[in-house]
């Protein structure tokens, strides 16, 4: 596979207000930040020219902001309209778009009150998340958890609250699996390390209550889009103990999608009608295909 560098390509990012030379998009290397995760994001698909759910993103990512005490000098509005220019300038009808803030290089500590809050909007072509999507993935278990919400923000879409996904990620990769199922720290089945998790018994879709992970955008896309069509959405705790009684298993997320899930650690689904019809429903909404 030929991986071209995120910091070597050609096009332009809005930043700070302007936009800049793709390769000249750069921030100090002591930035707050970069050493003590002071920084949040979203992450977006435009399917034929339009950002799925847009604003709902954009408003996301200033309740995160507010919940980190940053005080952004940019609006919703200025964002909403720096994500539409960076795709046209960029020629991207179909794209990931990546809005991220952070604190600045004014100060170096723990406490930075003084930091300037930066921003800026990238996008880039972006196929699928898992390159097996549709035959299903394969997933093993997190060896950490999602934090107590008392421990941490985790109604916020923090930077530093994916530095425990990226070691999952990495050390199922290392085993030959897609990605990690990681339970929350009562032992409780939670999330994907970047989406979240649903299963099917008995024709039901099930999935864990988002009360210490993200109530992601997609997976309440997903819910409404199920009950429209009939399925019964139980949202309750579910214990590790219990995957081997559902029957299929799919993810959600921007980046994601709705991809299928063929293995967790051992225990197998077989990707069926609930998870293709999904799959459908979730891709024609996203297209303007949707009745």
């Amino acid at each position: 596979m030929t991986f071209i560098p995120y910091d070597d390509r050609d096009g332009w990012i809005w930043m700070d207000g302007e936009f800049k030379p793709w390769r000249e998009a750069k921030v100090h290397v002591l930035t707050h930040g970069l050493h003590y995760g002071s920084s949040i994001f979203e992450g977006e698909r435009a399917y034929d020219g339009q950002i799925f759910e847009s604003l709902l993103h954009t408003e996301r990512l200033f309740r995160s902001a507010e919940i980190l005490g940053m005080k952004p000098a940019f609006t919703v509005a200025d964002i909403e309209s720096a994500k539409a220019e960076a795709m046209a300038r960029n020629g991207f009808e179909n794209c990931y778009i990546r809005p991220v803030m952070w604190r600045g290089s004014e100060m170096m500590g723990v406490s930075a009150q003084q930091s300037t809050i930066r921003a800026a909007v990238a996008v880039w072509e972006w196929g699928n998340y898992f390159a097996d999507k549709m035959s299903g993935i394969r997933m093993t278990h997190a060896k950490w958890r999602r934090p107590d919400p008392k421990t941490a923000p985790c109604e916020a879409k923090a930077a530093g609250l994916y530095m425990i996904c990226t070691d999952s990620k990495h050390a199922a990769e290392a085993e030959g699996y897609a990605d990690a199922l990681m339970l929350d720290w009562r032992g409780h089945v939670a999330e994907a390390t970047g989406a979240n998790v649903f299963f099917i018994q008995d024709g039901a879709i099930h999935t864990p209550v988002p009360d210490c992970f993200l109530n992601g955008i997609t997976r309440q896309t997903v819910i409404r889009l199920a009950r429209d069509k009939g399925y019964e959405v139980v949202e309750r705790t579910i214990m590790p103990e219990e995957l081997g009684n559902f029957s299929e298993c799919f993810i959600t997320g921007t980046a994601a999608e709705v991809t299928p899930v063929k293995e967790i650690a051992g225990i197998h689904y077989q990707p069926g009608r609930v998870c293709e019809d999904m799959v459908h429903t979730y891709d024609a909404l996203v297209r303007g295909k949707h009745a």
